[in-house]
This record gives structure tokens, sequence and C-alpha cells, in this order.
């Protein structure tokens, strides 16, 4: 490849986090190819929440309110024992006034997939299906691949390659690299199912002595998400299927399984590649960090990956920034991987640890303790923060700068209605942006002016006070929708010198 070839992206895989990466890449038209070795969409539902960041990434392109429409609203959860409540939670609206989607989603992977594919089928963007990765080879200059189509196999030369191939990931195993950690000998099962009676919205989860079982709604079609740990006497069975955990399933979640949708069985992993860059190559989601299912935290990040990685390459391509600025792709996102692999698998082994001293604190001082720490409106809403990923910062990163009032740079931008809209409304354009919480200087509104770059100027409230933000106070916005810079001063200095560490252009927006 010569240095004047066209920049390509090869995506390798289209799951959830390729498609998202695809589609933030069209809305800035970026040139690239997606590729999948299955013949099409998932078929099974898989991942099924969505969480709040998740939605802020959708709004950001324009899909958030179709995806609400299509999944549903976790209202309550019950904490069980023996079928009868020991704590029930209040999902509705937990997040309120912290994200315009206050509130825990679920989604069906398969149709979340479906919907993805349709959206950059209206951009005329067709994914490769039955198209997989055989070999790839970096150069100073690109990345050349072997695909294996059903014509027979292909050479592409491309600029970048991002794995997206999921924990067997080819991408990594073409890097060479380890995928270290661990697996727990419990195997769990998972089962799509209709239940005899009416359609339940709340999630349900039931805590025994010696296994664990959980309930979902998934479709609205009325199909329930059933969780357990399958018996030590049933594990070693040769074609497992859900009638070797049906009557355990159903006593202990008070319910009878009229029709069974999937079932399959799972071991839970929890691993972090060393690396989530090699030159030209990156990889994301799955392929790089797997980890309990706790929390649903899996496709949320292996998304907020791709919403990471894909602004940054495109401000590369387009020679808005310098390649340096790819580092910060693996340095932003390696952290929180690394840090959620070890607090999900903590909560995991919390929760599955038959020890008779953790038995105790599970099935009697803990759901005590949530249920009196959860009546304080503080404690519920730094619940909703973690869980739906808006707490997420890059303070750490070299992107990072400065701080007015309790904002730093590296946060994600605290959201603030406003009216009938919000501050996250600017957001859409994908551009970097400055916002002022107050009064611009008139003489700063014309340096800015002078930069290309959008500024906008919100109203001051108690409600940006109340979200942190700091009268008057520059925030420069990333792509993103993170702060990159804060400062107390309306000082044009600070930007322009932020701007020479990856010698970034602001003018991307010239769609």
């Amino acid at each position: 490849m010569t240095k004047e070839s066209e920049h390509k992206i090869l995506i390798v895989g289209a799951g959830p986090t390729g498609l998202v990466l695809a589609l933030e890449l069209a809305r800035r038209d970026i040139p690239f190819r997606i590729i999948e070795a299955k013949s099409g969409p998932g078929q099974a539902s898989r991942a099924i929440a969505v969480h709040a960041r998740t939605l802020e990434f959708y709004q950001q392109l324009g899909i958030a309110d179709e995806v609400v429409a299509q999944g549903i609203k976790g209202e309550h959860l019950h904490m069980r024992e023996h079928g009868k409540d020991m704590v029930q939670l209040d999902l509705k609206d937990v997040g309120q006034g912290i994200s315009p989607f206050p509130f825990v989603l679920t989604y069906p992977q398969d149709d979340h997939e479906r919907f993805l594919v349709s959206k950059l089928t209206e951009l005329n963007i067709h994914i490769e299906w039955n198209t997989e990765l055989i070999q790839m080879i970096q150069s100073e200059y690109g990345v050349t691949t072997t695909l294996k189509t059903v014509a027979g196999e292909e050479m592409f030369e491309a600029s970048y390659v991002a794995g997206c191939d999921g924990a067997r990931s080819r991408v990594r195993e073409e890097l060479k690299m380890e995928f270290a950690g661990g697996t727990d000998p419990h195997l769990f099962y998972v089962a799509d199912v209709k239940i005899d009676s009416e359609f339940e919205k709340d999630i349900i989860v039931n805590l025994e002595s010696h296994t664990l079982e959980l309930m979902f709604p998934v479709r609205r079609s009325g199909m329930q998400r059933l969780i357990g740990i399958v018996s030590d006497e049933v594990s070693t069975k040769k074609d497992l299927n859900f009638e070797d955990v049906r009557c355990k399933a159903e006593a202990l979640l008070g319910v009878r399984v009229i029709e069974v949708n999937w079932f399959s069985t799972y071991h839970v992993h929890h691993r972090v590649a060393p690396h989530f860059r090699v030159g030209r190559c990156f990889i994301l989601g799955d392929a790089a960090h797997i980890h309990s299912p706790v929390g649903g935290q899996g496709m949320n990040t292996g998304i907020g990956d791709a919403v990471n990685l894909a602004w940054k390459l495109a401000a590369v391509i387009k020679r808005r920034a310098a390649e340096a600025i790819l580092d910060t792709y693996e340095a932003e996102r390696i952290v929180f991987a690394r840090s959620l692999v070890a607090t999900t698998d903590k909560a995991f082994q919390f929760i599955v640890n038959q020890r008779y001293g953790n038995h105790f604190l599970r099935m009697w001082l803990f759901p005590h303790f949530l249920k009196f720490a959860t009546s304080f409106a503080t404690v519920r809403k730094l619940f909703f923060r973690r869980l739906s990923q808006v707490l997420i910062d890059y303070r750490m990163s070299a992107l990072s700068e400065g701080n007015a009032g309790q904002v730093s740079g590296g946060d994600r931008l605290p959201w603030v209605p406003i009216g009938e809209t919000d501050n996250f409304a600017p957001l859409r354009s994908l551009c970097w942006q400055v916002h002022i919480y107050g009064k611009t200087d008139i003489k700063f509104m014309g340096e800015l002016t002078g930069l290309n770059i959008e500024q906008h100027e919100f109203e001051w409230t108690p409600l940006a006070k109340r979200a942190g933000l700091a009268r008057d106070a520059v925030y420069l916005i990333r792509p993103d929708g993170y702060v990159a810079l804060a400062s107390s001063t309306q000082d044009i200095e600070l930007l322009l010198a932020y701007t020479k560490k990856f010698a970034i252009d602001f003018s991307s927006c010239d769609k």
C-alpha cells in the first residue's frame, strides 16, 4: 500500500460493536468495509440490557427514540427468597435528572442487530455476510488482509483494521495477543420462554442457598429471559435442554413455562487483552474484554469502545488530528475494561459463592442492607450512575485538561434540561464544540468564530448549577460528548494550546 492509497477501514464482525462503529463512521463519511463470518444477524436474544449511556450515544446518531420504542423499560427489581420478596427496588425513572434516559431498557440483541443493520441499509451500506478474515500483515502504510468469501479468497488493502469479532477474535489471534483471565466452574443456562401468566415486566432475582434464578422481560411479544445455575447432577448430561432445569426454575420463580424459544448453556469468563491497539489494528468489544454478565455491561461497553474509536479514526483520516490521537483509544478504554472485569467478577463471585459465611451475607445481610440503602435517593442515583455507565470518565487521558465547577476534563458532559430541549441536542452534529452556561464575552465569541468551532451559549439555571457546571466557564466538548477541556476563564489561548497537542483542527464538520 502506498501513501496515496485511499483510506479504508476494515471492520471485522457485525455484532452490535461492529455495527455501531460502522454507523459512526458512515455519519462522518469515512469509507469502510464491514464483514461478518455468519450468514446474517444473530438469531438469539443474547445481550438484552441497553443502558442510558448507550442511548445517549444513539441520540447523537438520531436513533435513540426508535430503540426505546422497541424495547421494554424496567419498572421494578424484586429480590426474592423461596418465592417471597425480600427487597423491591423501583427502577422507573431512577436516573431522573441525570440522563434523558433515566431507566434500564431491555432490547434483545437479535432485534437490536437487525435494527442497526436496517439503519446502515438506509445509508446504502451493506454488510458482507459469509466473509471472514484469514490473515493480515501490517506495513508502515496499511494492512494487507486475506478474506475468505463465498467466491473464494480475496486480498484487501486497508488503512486500519477494527476487530469487533468476539471472544474468539481472529484479529486478536493474528496480532498474537494473549487473552489472560479465568473461567468460573459453574454451568449456567439461559432460556427465552413464554409463561402461562401475564407478561412480567419486572426483573426477578431469586436467591437460594445453592443456586440462583433470574427472570427478565425480553420481547413485547411476551418472551421472558430465564437465567440460572445448572445443578451439579445435571450439568454433565449430554444434550442438556430446558426440561433438565424446568422443575427447579418453575418452582423458584413461581411460573409455568408453556413455550421455549431459545435455550443455551455457558460458563462465565473474565479476560482482558493486554493491548487494544497494535499499529494500525484495533480490537473492540468481546474481542478485547469479556466478563460476568452482572449488570448487563458487556454489549454496552463494546458500543462505548466503538464510539470512542470512531471519531478519532475519522479525525486522522480527514487529517484533522495527528495519528497519535489513536493511542488514546486504548489508554481510555482499557482502564475501564480492567476495572469493569474486576468489579463484575467480584460481584459475580459474591452471588454464586456457596460458603456458609457468604451464604449468610448473600441471603440475609445483603438484601436487608440493600433495602435500607436504596431508601435514600442519593444511593439510588449512585446505583443508576454506575449501572448506566454515565459515570465513566477519561480524566487520566492525554486528551483531558482542566476543571471548572465539579466538572473536569475527561468527564461525560452533564445533562441539563433546557425548556423542551437540553444541552445534549447540539451533540447530534458529532462535532467539537464549546459550551458556556451563562454569558459569553463578545471578544471571546469572535475568537471562537476564528477557530471555526461550534459554540453554544446556554442560560445559566439552577439545573446547570446542580449538574456541577460553573457559571460563564468554558467547556470544550469532544465529538463523543465528553469534556476535553474545562476552564473557569474564557481564554482563547487555552484552546489554542490544547489544539497543538494532537494537531486538532476543529473544522471537522464541513459535510
